[in-house]
């Protein structure tokens, strides 16, 4: 079970090495796009070309129709990576269990956006978890865990796409211990737990007065989705990549504009690598600068 590309080498890496599923569950079709062309989930296309031929696109996982359906295929055991929080009806339904791919060494980052919480708060280090499902989210046994380092300029999209193939890995090895009958899970230590809420657009805006770590902390940990914003007057500005640099002044008033973009932060400053003006597309700053008028000494999300 899962929906976007982060699911899809978990997947493939099942089905090459003799753990074919015998169907995949999935969101439905839906407008994806600027063209808004109903267009099939990232695992479907994935399902599709290994040839796996039962497909469900539950409308809602809570329908009583669709715990019935998985029940009807009287599985062994039921993966489930980057999708919907299911309800005991159908986590319960096969034989083995079910159990979990996320995002994070649990307990910490228990929630939606693990990944991007973990940049943002600045680790060095995150990893993936895989637990057996039960009724609270991300609270399950643990089967197996695998660290993955944070580089201190690395973005969550690059975390990201690093993660869903150490996570492919684990998913097949934890399917394995459990064919073997060696999976020997652990219960989590809930007063560890740290929590990973989903990204709304205010946590996305960028508070200058915060340090040049926070503020370089964020933007990185936001990009490239949903990435991390300002405004420049009336102009809504994301911007994507940053490093931190020296410099001094009021928070967010813009030190330099020209050969490089810097702002000010409540201490120290960033500069900034790639941006995006609302409407057009994402520009390294230098670009950016050519055909935007910045002036030193303005200021950012007055």
């Amino acid at each position: 079970m899962g929906t976007p590309a982060f699911a899809v080498p978990s997947l493939e890496r099942l089905a090459r090495n003799g753990y074919k599923p015998i169907a995949v569950v999935t969101a439905p079709d839906r407008p994806r796009g600027r063209g808004q062309q109903v267009t099939p989930t990232a695992v479907k296309e994935a399902a599709l070309r290994l040839g796996i031929e039962t497909i469900l696109q539950p409308a809602s996982v809570k329908d009583p129709a669709f715990a019935e359906a998985v029940a009807a295929l009287r599985a062994d055991l039921i993966v489930v990576v980057a999708f919907k929080i299911l309800p005991p009806a159908v986590f319960t339904a096969a034989r083995l269990g079910a159990f979990n791919l996320h995002g994070s060494l649990l307990p910490r980052y228990r929630g939606a956006a693990p990944i991007n919480r973990a940049v943002m708060a600045g680790d060095s280090e995150t990893g993936v978890t895989t637990f057996f499902l039960k009724e609270k989210v991300d609270t399950g046994n643990i089967i197996l865990m695998r660290s993955l380092s944070i580089g201190p300029n690395e973005t969550a999209g690059s975390v990201h796409d690093r993660m869903m193939v150490l996570g492919a890995e684990a998913v097949l090895e934890t399917v394995r211990l459990i064919d073997a009958g060696a999976a020997h899970p652990t219960s989590q230590d809930d007063s560890l737990a740290t929590p990973a809420p989903k990204i709304f657009k205010e946590d996305a805006r960028i508070d200058w007065v915060a340090s040049a770590a926070v503020v370089h902390n964020q933007i990185r940990g936001l990009s490239p989705h949903p990435a991390a914003w300002t405004m420049h007057g009336d102009v809504h500005l994301k911007i994507y990549l940053t490093r931190e640099t020296t410099g001094k002044g009021p928070p967010g008033v813009i030190l330099e504009a020209g050969g490089r973009l810097v702002v000010a932060c409540g201490e120290g400053a960033i500069e900034v690598l790639s941006l995006q003006q609302q409407g057009r597309r994402r520009l390294d700053a230098v670009e950016f600068l050519r055909g935007y008028n910045l002036k030193v000494g303005e200021r950012l999300d007055q």
